[in-house]
């Protein structure tokens, strides 16, 4: 089916403008960090308290993202990400000029978690699979999702070199201007539903297939026990990669490494994370999803305790950093896919936006309580004991998780065949 863009912005323009969007967004949001030690140190704050900032934001990109969501299917992408850019920017300038915690909360926490939400790549993955067949949909979701992962990768030394080169202050000014870069971007996309690929053979399917009602979708999933233990489990994921951004280069400076060790690491996690996602979105169309997630969970605690144990050296930093890399958001595409084979496609959106509010809930509990626990005891130990404890959890709170197709969409399925 031909795509009618009437414009400049063909389906090429539309996946790179997406693609980049993806990468400034993710890759800012992954370095702050980096800030940690600099920040309190020059402004005599405890760790508690930038922690509680970082997980204000990512609690506020929890809760902003389902409203973004809704505000884009109804205004277009365009004009959200555009305010989510410039509220992302504000929040970040402020956060340079934060002379207070509460300061500090209301703009690195609260502004630039909202910023986050409404500029996300979420919303430009929505986009990007509008304007491409549907059997191209899956390769432009892994897509996107690779750009974010390579925003990690390059902002994560750069972000290092600028605090090197013009302290930190000068460093988030720096990166609260390249935030901005995304409205121009953003103007490379069609701002509404309406001009994409709507009306796909496959979206009218979509409509046939079912009836049901979204509120009756939530009812269903929230009474179905193993989207219960997803949601559960999805806190453990947030609870662990959360906690290892904001806190991870700091325990590396603690240790009296190089702090840019720390930017290595974290840039070494999103390389792997694109392998470690198309390896995982892979396996999942083979093997159990369930099983899969139990075991990249399993991995992650052995890694952990792995961690605790082994010589504190440069060379087990980046080992650590690179192995936790590959298991950092493999557990998407098989939690995602989970939510699909099991309720269907028609409400996605929202099932795995509640899902993903769980994990921004785990991420507030691991980055709020590893600033609380090292003000507490002056060491991270306790909160990396905790996170092998759960990650422990959430494989075995997986298992019992039943992936088969609910009996209506077998069913429905029946009935747009007749």
């Amino acid at each position: 089916m031909s795509l009618n863009l009437k414009s400049w912005r063909t389906p090429l323009v539309v996946i790179i403008a997406g693609c980049l969007i993806s990468t400034i967004g993710f890759g800012i949001r992954s370095v702050f960090g980096l800030f940690l030690e600099p920040m309190t140190v020059q402004m005599n704050w405890s760790r508690e308290t930038f922690a509680l900032a970082m997980a204000l934001q990512n609690l506020m990109w929890g809760i902003g993202l389902p409203f973004a969501g809704a505000l884009a299917d109804k205004f277009g992408s365009v004009k959200v990400i555009i305010i989510g850019a410039i509220v992302y920017g504000l929040g970040v300038w402020g956060m340079s000029n934060a002379e207070t915690g509460f300061a500090l909360h209301m703009t690195g926490g609260i502004l630039a978690g909202l910023g986050i939400a409404f500029s996300a790549f979420t919303l430009a993955l929505a986009v990007m699979v509008r304007v491409v067949g549907a059997q191209k949909r899956s390769f432009v979701l892994g897509l996107g999702t690779a750009a974010g992962s390579f925003g990690q990768v390059l902002f994560s030394p750069l972000s290092q070199g600028f605090i090197s080169a013009f302290g930190w202050h000068t460093a988030l000014v720096i990166l609260a201007s390249m935030t901005l870069l995304m409205i121009p971007l953003a103007l490379c996309l069609p701002n509404s539903p309406a001009n994409s690929l709507s009306n796909s053979m496959a979206d009218v399917h979509a409509k046939k297939i079912s009836d049901q009602s979204l509120s009756a979708a939530v009812y269903e999933a929230v009474h179905h026990r193993g989207y219960a233990l997803l949601t559960i489990g999805f806190f453990v994921c947030g609870f662990h990669v959360a906690f290892i951004t904001v806190h991870f280069p700091a325990y590396i400076k603690d240790l009296g490494l190089n702090p840019e060790i720390g930017a290595y690491s974290i840039a070494l996690i999103g390389l792997m994370n694109i392998i470690g996602s198309l390896l995982s979105g892979w396996a999942g169309q083979k093997w159990s999803k369930k099983c899969g997630l139990s075991v990249i969970y399993f991995s992650r605690a052995i890694i952990i305790m792995a961690l605790l144990l082994l010589p504190k050296t440069p060379l087990v930093m980046l080992l650590f950093a690179g192995t936790m890399g590959l298991l950092w958001l493999s557990t998407v595409p098989l939690t995602t896919g989970i939510v699909a084979q099991i309720f269907g496609v028609r409400y996605m959106g929202t099932l795995f936006g509640i899902v993903f509010l769980s994990h921004q809930i785990g991420s507030f509990m691991g980055v709020w309580l590893g600033g609380r626990i090292y003000d507490q005891t002056g060491s991270y130990d306790g909160m990396w004991w905790a996170g092998a404890m759960v990650g422990i959890l959430a494989a075995v709170i997986h298992l019992p998780i039943n992936e088969k197709p609910l009996q209506r969409l077998a069913a429905d399925t029946q009935a747009a065949k007749a």
